[in-house]
């Protein structure tokens, strides 16, 4: 039994070495409204999956939370769309999504808004409660979207 140990790991790494040198990827975003460099991208695709950074909902021109948290929520789900949709898929691509909040209490005002981001069936989702975000946020929203092969082979067949 010792013996296959080894095996089995070494197989899971060179599995992801593959997946690593073989996936193709695409970055997008990763800059700030002035241009500067940030040390992320919004959003990374490896093959028919995407990988939706945090995303704050920020007021652009104060780069602050506005003081309306439904405003707040719209603004960070815009951003999400955003890079969603750059990267060649829609919000009902999305499968997994995250939110991080440090006040539970906005659990119903940010699902007001997040509900009318989706067309179908709602992805799989947490809502965390989390300790301070950054720039003083309400929200944090990450996520992950999957294109089905129809809409990956209709994708590729456009570009």
């Amino acid at each position: 039994m010792r013996k296959s140990i080894p095996v089995l790991v070494l197989g899971l790494v060179l599995c992801g070495v593959a997946v690593a040198e073989g996936g193709d990827r695409e970055y997008f975003g990763g800059e700030r409204l002035d241009g500067t460099p940030l040390p992320f991208s919004n959003a990374v695709r490896v093959g028919d999956t995407l990988y939706v950074a945090g995303h704050l909902g920020l007021d652009p021109k104060t780069q602050t939370p506005p003081a309306d948290a439904e405003l707040e929520a719209r603004l960070v789900m815009d951003g999400i769309r955003k890079s969603v949709e750059s990267a060649g898929f829609t919000m009902d691509d999305l499968v997994s999504v995250t939110v991080f909040c440090p006040d539970l209490s906005q659990y119903d005002t940010f699902n007001r808004v997040y509900s009318s981001y989706f067309k179908g069936k709602f992805p799989a989702r947490a809502f965390v409660g989390s300790g301070p975000l950054v720039r003083g946020a309400r929200f944090e929203v990450l996520g992950v979207a999957v294109r089905t092969p129809a809409r990956a082979a209709g994708s590729a067949a456009a570009h």
